[in-house]
């Protein structure tokens, strides 16, 4: 196994952590603070947070999948505070929307794990952030967790 290969695995294993790990962060939240706990006066609440992750699990699937399907294609930014406001994340529930997520994200985590070598270096052009390969979807993937793994906890912590 090469130090890439390796590295690879090791960003799988987050991912499929990341589950694991939200779950026991919410697993005795009760729904109401769910929802009125929020990142600062306009922030998120806990669910929109899932909402939003759950949501970003298929878009970066889907830019993936675009990548193996076509010759560095042109992957698309979404605005984030339309899809609160379009998905009515605010309704949601928690743990609907999580139970969502995991669904999701084994179905991401099937997706990567089944990429050969050639694959992995597969290219795109993100709209926001340039050239990127189904490397560097993978490590989004687990900076983009921890951002938002954080985000909940630090709510959470304060409301304490």
């Amino acid at each position: 196994m090469s130090l890439l290969s390796d590295v690879r695995e090791r960003h799988l294993q987050m991912m499929a952590k990341t589950c694991a790990v939200l779950q026991n962060v919410v697993l005795n939240l009760e729904p109401g603070r769910a929802t009125t706990l929020r990142d600062g006066p306009q922030g998120w609440n806990t669910v929109e947070i899932l909402c939003h992750l759950r949501d970003f699990d298929t878009i970066f699937r889907e830019r993936a999948a675009l990548m193996l399907q076509q010759d560095n294609p042109a992957l698309r930014a979404y605005d984030h505070e339309v899809l609160v406001i379009e998905h009515a994340y605010a309704k949601q529930n928690l743990h609907t929307v999580l139970a969502e997520l995991v669904a999701s994200r084994q179905k991401s985590l099937e997706f990567f794990e089944a990429l050969t070598e050639a694959q992995w270096n597969r290219p795109g052009l993100h709209a926001e952030r340039g050239p990127i390969t189904l490397n560097d979807i993978v490590v989004q993937f687990g900076m983009h967790d921890l951002d938002h793994i954080e985000q909940i906890t630090r709510i959470l912590s304060q409301a304490a």
